[in-house]
């Protein structure tokens, strides 16, 4: 069957049997060697039509491999078939109209942030232009405005990308693949879609997702979020060590059964951290923040503490961690102080000075250097510490400190000299993590530190961060994940219009609570029966 996808449109149930029996893609025999690495071994997968498939595994699985071939990234090894709606395609075609079908948003999301909302929208579905060739701006911002309005972040389609937040670069890139796809038959594949968007954002898009869906065409879920896939996917095949290891409906899993196929253990799913022991000395003092629409924010921070700050998109809570270290880019004004060093006030716009360490939220855009290798991430700020003679650096202290912290954080790699786009996204994050505690601060400043990681690497950054409570260090913890706030935080600052509006201790952290309190939705609840 050849027919025109610009006009076509999806029966879904009413299709005949033939159509409903046979999967929308399938895929048989898919394997992947990168010189003396086995990605993929001998993988299957399919999709019926009118499915929400998910794909979940631990980080290194093979998960990206497998959604790259499909994109056409990568070639798979031979024998691999390939169908889609019945008819066979080549794993590794990039053009035609059978694959205008297969529609994807990659984790790296693959934009141009020098560029707005409204030109990498045209770059990947083309301008719309006069009789005369003219492009017609107008119209394209038009366009881009309704594509994104749905997500309701107040994004600005005419501004480059770079002074956009991740989750509205994450929404951009979203609205970019479901260009052109209402009423449309085909696969949409989203690799890890909600990795830093709040709830708020993440019900909107879960609409989206089943309108799809529901619409007749096919989803690929990719997720490390189980309540996700409990949520939102009929279907979730599991790989593990480039193997897939199951296939099952999710009516038939449990949060506990699904970990478990995913780690090939019996493993523990929940994380609550522990209160911090001894007298509460201020290890930070931040006091009166302004920046972006931040309004006057103020707090201290224990030693041993673990504060998450959250909010909704656009409260001004992502913008704390990058000004307190100063990183910032936009006018800021309010003071700093880190008791255990000076007594002295620093003005924030001079935050650099103090050295307070930040795991970025952007992993790839902000926390490490593509073509440096393992260890050269991990020692780039302590170069001073690591000068021999004459300025030169000293190799071998650097390749102790490097290997020291691959052990101690837990890194998979093939070693420190690999280039750090080797890694999965998972020992990516062990890798700036490792980078931040090697300083050996006072403090510590998260952004959404386990965006984009499975499972087990998640549990294993929890363990991590407790034991640096433990032995005393502040921890600052910025995340719209209440999975995160809940498993991490001993305290919560909810940031609503730029100001700190609530906060939440100990067991009163509750999923509800940060949900009612980020929405403003708490004060309605109180006194109800």
């Amino acid at each position: 069957m050849h027919a025109d996808t610009s006009t076509e449109t999806w029966h879904g149930a009413d299709g005949t049997s033939d159509e409903a029996d046979r999967p929308v893609l399938r895929v048989s025999g898919l394997s992947k060697r990168f010189g003396g690495t086995q990605a993929l071994t001998d993988v299957d997968l399919d999709l019926a039509h009118g499915e929400i498939h998910a794909l979940i595994g631990p980080n290194g699985s093979g998960k990206s491999t497998l959604i790259k071939i499909l994109a056409g990234y990568h070639h798979a090894e031979p024998g691999a078939v390939a169908e889609l709606d019945g008819e066979p395609f080549d794993l590794g075609q990039v053009t035609g109209s059978r694959h205008d079908r297969l529609r994807f948003v990659h984790q790296e999301l693959g934009l141009v942030n020098e560029l707005s909302a409204t030109d990498n929208l045209a770059l990947s579905r083309g301008f719309a232009r006069t009789a005369f060739g003219n492009i017609r701006w107008s119209e394209m911002e038009r366009r881009t405005t309704e594509l994104v309005e749905r997500f309701g972040l107040g994004i600005d389609v005419r501004r480059p990308l770079a002074m956009a937040t991740p989750v509205q670069r994450a929404v951009v890139a979203i609205a970019a693949a479901l260009q052109g796809w209402e009423g449309r038959r085909g696969v949409l594949v989203l690799d890890e879609p909600t990795a830093v968007l709040p709830p708020g954002e993440v019900a909107r898009l879960f609409d989206i997702v089943r309108e799809i869906r529901d619409a007749g065409a096919s989803v690929l879920y990719v997720s490390h979020r189980m309540d996700e896939i409990f949520a939102l996917a009929d279907r979730v095949t599991v790989i593990r060590g480039g193997r897939r290891i199951a296939t099952r409906a999710v009516s038939e899993l449990t949060p506990r059964s699904l970990a478990e196929l995913m780690a090939g253990e019996e493993m523990e799913t929940e994380h609550r951290p522990q209160e911090p022991s001894g007298p509460a000395e201020a290890v930070m003092e931040v006091r009166d923040l302004c920046a972006g629409p931040l309004r006057g924010v103020g707090f201290d921070l224990a030693r041993g503490e673990r504060l998450g700050i959250t909010g909704l998109v656009g409260s001004g809570h992502e913008i704390v961690p990058y000004a307190v270290c100063g990183a910032y880019r936009g006018p800021v004004r309010g003071t700093v102080r880190l008791p255990e060093r000076s007594e002295r006030w620093t003005d924030v716009k001079d935050a650099a000075a103090l050295a307070i360490p930040l795991v970025p939220a952007d992993r790839a855009g902000e926390g490490v250097i593509g073509d440096f290798s393992v260890a050269e991430n991990l020692t780039l700020p302590l170069l001073d510490r690591l000068r021999a003679r004459a300025g030169r650096l000293h190799r071998r202290r650097e390749s102790s400190l490097a290997e020291e912290w691959i052990q101690r954080v837990g890194v998979r790699t093939a070693g420190r000299g690999a280039r750090i786009t080797t890694l999965s996204g998972g020992n990516q994050q062990k890798v700036v993590m490792a980078r931040c505690l090697a300083q050996q601060p006072p403090v510590l400043v998260l952004c959404e530190p386990t965006a984009g990681v499975d499972i087990a690497t998640r549990l294993q950054l929890y363990d991590l961060i407790e034991r640096q409570a433990a032995d005393g260090m502040g921890v600052i913890v910025s995340s719209s994940d209440t999975e995160d706030l809940l498993a991490l935080c001993t305290r919560v600052l909810v940031v609503r219009d730029g100001r700190i509006v609530k906060e939440i201790s100990g067991r009163d952290i509750t999923e509800s609570a940060l949900v009612h309190a980020m929405e403003g939705t708490e004060w309605s609840l109180e006194g109800t029966e």
